[in-house]
């Protein structure tokens, strides 16, 4: 099977994806997940006409003037009866607009007399807001494939949701291979490093939506990576390291001891080329990573970020955006080349600044990175200012 271009692998792991099936939760628990429904609006929002400032509710054709105060208007307690000619309502943010008013007089614009008000000119709607003025009944308010964030909690709770029904999570396995391996606290050998991998790989995957496990790291055996793989309960296994055809990498053969059918064999991609994906026997499916971290951090941005996003029927294309060069660039290489870098705004623009040192174990780059800029297999050498493509990274 030849090197594919990050777009096409891309394109058959996730024909080897269907969403997975779906359940109601509490809309209190729903942040992270994805919808499985439509959300439309049950009644206008706000359901009347309210007053968006503290102040007195009036007629404009009665402004200016001296008015009788007949009442008043509080949120969640408005004021019942209808207003004529010459009267006025106390009024606070939020409340209904008594019957018979039109406008708002901000009370830092009246002058209260005991049971009168003087009040200027204002014209009609002034500081009103209108029934349905965010949403009408029937408005489609959140479609699904939308990711519940606390912006779009807020706009299904002001429909009346108290439940939505969401994708199941996918169960996601993340495993690491190596001798060299080993996990914090443990005390490393002389040869070993800390596994910096797969618990950034956890967190990662969690905030994309999926439920995670995670299996001790296994060492270079194939009798070992092969019991593994078959005892991991997961809709999509992930493997970090063990990924390429070296004499100690096991990761492909394990799989292929389990009815392993690869769909991807590689990726013309820098970093990130041994990456592969299949399916095993028993229909769970199989995504290697490179060990190198910065190798799988940015395969699990092309390919495993958009696979758990494809269990839970959201979109899978990764959001780029256009940035400036903020220094020149040589030609690239045959490889798609998806370098870490890191913006800034300036002049009302992104300006985007690779790291000179792009090596794939460097964990250090890859923290203080924002962003990871596209450069085409081939690219011809790029000037400063060129207009160039960017993932941006989501940080804190």
């Amino acid at each position: 099977m030849k090197l594919l271009a990050v777009d096409d692998a891309r394109a058959r792991m996730l024909a080897e994806i269907a969403p997975l099936g779906a359940e109601t939760v509490l809309l209190a628990q729903s942040i992270g997940r994805v919808l499985a429904e439509d959300v439309a609006a049950v009644r206008d929002q706000p359901p009347f006409a309210a007053s968006a400032m503290d102040g007195w509710a009036v007629r404009g054709a009665d402004t200016p003037g001296v008015l009788k105060i007949v009442g008043e208007s509080a949120a969640g307690h408005g004021f019942e009866a209808s207003v004529g000619a010459g009267e006025a309502v106390r009024i606070f943010t939020g409340a209904a607009m008594p019957v018979g008013c039109d406008a708002i007089v901000i009370q830092e614009d009246a002058e209260r007399d005991g049971e009168t008000v003087r009040v200027p000119a204002v014209a009609a709607e002034h500081f009103v807001r209108p029934a349905g003025g965010d949403f009408k009944a029937g408005s489609a308010l959140l479609t699904r494939g939308s990711r519940i964030d606390p912006w779009r909690l807020s706009l299904a709770a002001s429909a009346g949701r108290a439940e939505v029904l969401v994708y199941a999570r996918p169960r996601v396995a993340l495993l690491s291979t190596g001798e060299e391996i080993v996990e914090a606290p443990a005390t490393p050998g002389p040869f070993q490093i800390y596994d910096s991998g797969a618990p950034a790989l956890a967190a990662m995957v969690e905030g994309w939506g999926a439920s995670v496990v995670r299996a001790k790291p296994v060492r270079d055996d194939l009798d070992a990576v092969i019991a593994a793989l078959r005892d991991a309960e997961a809709d999509l296994i992930v493997t970090v390291g063990g990924a390429s055809v070296g004499d100690h990498d096991l990761v492909r053969a394990a799989g292929e001891a389990l009815g392993l059918s690869l769909r991807v064999a590689s990726v013309s991609v820098r970093p990130g080329k041994p990456t592969f994906f299949g399916v095993l026997g028993d229909g769970r499916r199989l995504l290697g990573l490179p060990g190198n971290p910065a190798s799988a951090f940015v395969c699990a941005e092309m390919f495993l970020k958009p696979i758990v996003s494809a269990y839970q029927g959201a979109p899978t294309e990764p959001v780029t955006i256009t940035a400036r060069l903020a220094q020149a660039l040589p030609a690239n290489g045959p490889r798609e080349h998806w370098m870490r870098a890191k913006l800034t705004y300036e002049d009302g623009g992104v300006i985007v600044r690779p790291y000179r040192d792009q090596d794939s174990s460097l964990v250090s780059v890859f923290a203080a990175s924002d962003a990871l800029l596209r450069r085409l297999a081939g690219a011809q050498a790029a000037d400063a200012g060129s207009v160039v493509e960017v993932l941006p990274l989501p940080r804190a």
